[in-house]
């Protein structure tokens, strides 16, 4: 797939090569709209939200081939609108597992573990401001580099660096890891 070409069309108005776009990362954008909001209705709330910003606004992206740095940033400020309307922040993307192969027991057993290894992270993660929480969560849940991050969040590289940094420093502190690792 040919990202520029396919971005050079949808700014003809192709609504098909805006399409295949979005739809080459579809699960990307999902477990990154599923990270902000925590349940799925509305991470595919966002996902239309951002569908349609784009679609309005495609003519607007200067370099194609950003389109994806620049597709994930519109969807991640569609989920801080909907968490702004909502007053709520949640942590973590829901465990999605797969029912079909595993006997009830299994499933009940891994279900618990499961949720008890998110309430966990949930905890460490509230010992962290919004802002290392947020660094924290694209870095090492979406593997974004820190130039990624610097554009969704707005802010500059060496911020992103330092909110990671020091995020995962109080994490440490707070899992009693060592101070000086």
């Amino acid at each position: 797939m040919n990202v520029v070409r396919l971005v050079k069309k949808a700014k003809k108005g192709s609504k098909e090569a805006l399409l295949q776009l979005i739809m080459a990362k579809q699960d990307d954008y999902y477990r990154l709209a599923l990270t902000y909001l925590g349940d799925s209705h509305d991470a595919m709330d966002a996902m239309e939200d951002m569908i349609v910003i784009l679609y309005e606004k495609i003519d607007q992206l200067k370099k194609e081939e950003a389109f994806y740095s620049w597709s994930k940033t519109i969807l991640v400020n569609s989920c801080k609108d909907q968490l702004r309307k909502r007053k709520k922040i949640v942590l973590l993307d829901n465990m999605e597992t797969d029912y079909k192969t595993r006997s009830p027991q299994t499933i009940a057993r891994d279900d618990y573990i499961d949720s008890e290894r998110q309430i966990d992270i949930q905890q460490v993660l509230l010992q962290l401001n919004e802002h290392q929480r947020e660094a924290i969560q694209l870095k090492y849940f979406h593997d974004f580099d820190y130039q990624t991050i610097a554009q969704i969040t707005k802010v500059s590289v060496g911020t992103v660096k330092s909110r990671v940094f020091q995020g995962l420093k109080k994490l440490r502190e707070f899992c009693g890891g060592e101070k000086d690792e």
